[in-house]
């Protein structure tokens, strides 16, 4: 089958058609929710049921002007804040104003590891994200649609995830942190990561030491250190040791061991993060 790269307008709803005929997806037009974000609802093969995206952009946007876009990955499946919120974190900083980004937040149907499950194919996370929640803003908001202009930001599990994407997509995205993450974990089943990993073999393609290991020569001449690693609140000693073999690998690499702080959104790393992100 022919792929359209398009997006089409009917009745409301954004359709993106450039996928193949098992890879369907259908975006809502934006509707401002209590806190002033612009969500969209999406419904598409790669998740099950309705998952969401919400925008946070500036208040001035200036005519012709593309801006970065940091994308806050969610820790827990749906719409569940256990763990806080990173996007009502970003609006209380008043940091898309102050830096003069997008941020933009996904939900996920099933508990996100960023990978694809071999078999489930309502379980796709990492290729619903590079396939539709990325191209969507690039195509919809004043995003820069390269490379440099694609930041991610994570906290346990969607640390992890921020890592796994750059390391497995090094050519689509710029940076990525990783705030109190359990970067060294060896097998899948702790923390809910069995049922999306699905099998050891996949699990294989995304363990990040792995992928550190892999990809060491392309992350260790780089001026820039686009691999960032912050303070922690569970997992000081998995990022210790993440530090330690990134040294070994002369892999490039930002890292701060501490402050510790409560393992969630609101308890201080956020500001942090997102300024080492842009380099401010």
């Amino acid at each position: 089958m022919n792929r359209i790269s398009a997006l089409l307008l009917t009745m409301g709803v954004l359709v993106i058609s450039n996928l193949r005929a098992d890879e369907t997806v259908t975006i809502s037009e934006a509707k401002r929710d209590e806190h002033g974000f612009l969500v969209h609802e999406v419904r598409s093969s790669y998740q099950a049921g309705t998952t969401l995206i919400r925008v946070l952009q500036p208040d001035v946007l200036l005519n012709e002007q593309k801006y970065p876009v940091v994308f806050l990955l969610p820790v827990e499946a749906g719409t569940e804040n256990r763990y806080g919120d990173g996007l009502n974190e970003i609006k209380k900083l008043d940091l898309q104003n102050k830096l003069k980004v997008v941020f933009v937040a996904p939900t996920f149907s099933h508990l996100p590891w960023y990978a694809d499950h071999p078999t489930n194919p309502e379980i796709r996370q990492e290729s619903f994200f590079i396939k539709v929640v990325v191209p969507f803003i690039e195509k919809n908001y004043p995003a820069r649609a390269e490379a440099d202009g694609r930041l991610l930001v994570g906290f346990s599990k969607s640390g992890w995830g921020a890592w796994s994407l750059l390391l497995r997509h090094p050519d689509q995205f710029r940076k990525a942190v990783a705030w109190d993450a359990p970067l060294m974990m060896g097998k899948p089943g702790m923390y809910g990561s069995g049922d999306i990993f699905g099998t050891a073999d996949n699990f294989e393609n995304y363990r990040v030491s792995k992928l550190l290991e892999d990809n060491a020569d392309k992350f260790s001449n780089e001026k820039e250190k686009r691999l960032v690693l912050l303070g922690y609140g569970n997992f000081r000693a998995e990022h210790v040791q993440a530090h330690a073999i990134m040294d070994k690998l002369k892999i490039a690499h930002e890292y701060r061991d501490g402050p510790e702080r409560k393992h969630d959104w609101h308890s201080g790393w956020v500001n942090d993060a997102v300024e080492v992100l842009l380099g401010e």
